[in-house]
């Protein structure tokens, strides 16, 4: 019985050495797991702002290769569908101002020359699409040159059109034709957050507004019809492709190189719409 008893009492507990051991096999497993986590988690969130960075670079390209296939589209001659504006380097970013006719189509014809540049606009025919408040262009045929200014009031009844608060650089004569365009100018804002440059959008000369966030830079190359390919233009009407390159960037440095991921994404487009 004796035997017994101090053989069953004797399994029952363990040593400090063997305690010492498992806590330490223990520390390791758990060290062990949260390396593991910490790794996984590091390559979840390299892998989540590397997807941002690529949509939100695709978007860019999109979007301004979208608008660069409508550029010219029911323009009339004179008026550049395409402005560039080059950075003083690679490092600075360009910009492009796009027009094209805005969609439903909105024109009409001027029936009586204008007496003066303030002069109300009498017009032919339904004026009904056209708004206060509405930018519009307005084009001499005979010199073959325009203007953008403001519409302040749309008279349907009479078919006439105020621009009481902008007046025009001159009287245009009869004949002359208001179109309604789209205009849209793409340029990356690189100083209103430093740590996150973005694509925005202005329409006209409204306020800007952002298209595509970390966006670092936009390189712009325009082949034209003689084959050559220029950093800048000399008139919309010469060209034949756009050569678009961005550059996207990840939200916040990579935990792992302590440094922003960059994504380069380039295309070009063909310009149809310009060959008058």
């Amino acid at each position: 019985m004796k035997k017994l008893i101090s053989y069953v009492g004797g399994s029952t507990g363990f040593t400090l050495i063997e305690i010492l051991v498992a806590a330490i096999i223990g520390v390791i497993a758990t060290a062990a797991a949260v390396e593991i986590y910490v790794h996984q988690h590091k390559n979840w969130v390299i892998q989540d702002a590397v997807s941002d960075l690529q949509q939100n670079g695709r978007a860019a390209v999109d979007e301004i290769a979208a608008m660069s296939r409508q550029a010219g589209y029911g323009v009339p001659e004179g008026l550049d569908a395409i402005v560039s504006s080059k950075g003083t380097d690679v490092t600075e970013p360009d910009s492009i101002t796009l027009v094209f006719l805005h969609e439903p189509e909105c024109t009409t014809t001027i029936k009586d020359p204008m007496p003066q540049p303030s002069a109300e606009l009498k017009c032919l025919g339904d004026i009904s699409c056209y708004e206060d408040g509405q930018w519009c262009y307005i084009w001499d045929p005979n010199t073959k040159t325009g203007e953008f200014f403001v519409i302040t009031q749309v008279q349907v009844a009479s078919s006439h059109i105020q621009h009481n608060t902008m007046p025009l650089s001159k009287s245009y004569p009869a004949g002359s034709r208001l179109f309604t365009f789209d205009l849209y100018r793409y340029f990356v804002d690189s100083w209103s957050d430093t740590l996150h440059p973005r694509l925005m959008r202005q329409e006209y000369n409204q306020t800007p507004s952002i298209y595509a966030d970390n966006i670092d830079n936009m390189q712009i190359q325009y082949v034209l019809t003689d084959g050559s390919v220029r950093d800048t233009i000399p008139g919309s009407r010469y060209v034949r492709v756009i050569d678009i390159e961005m550059v996207a960037r990840t939200r916040d440095k990579d935990l792992m190189l302590h440094d922003y991921r960059y994504d380069t994404l380039s295309t070009s487009v063909v310009v149809r719409n310009l060959s008058f």
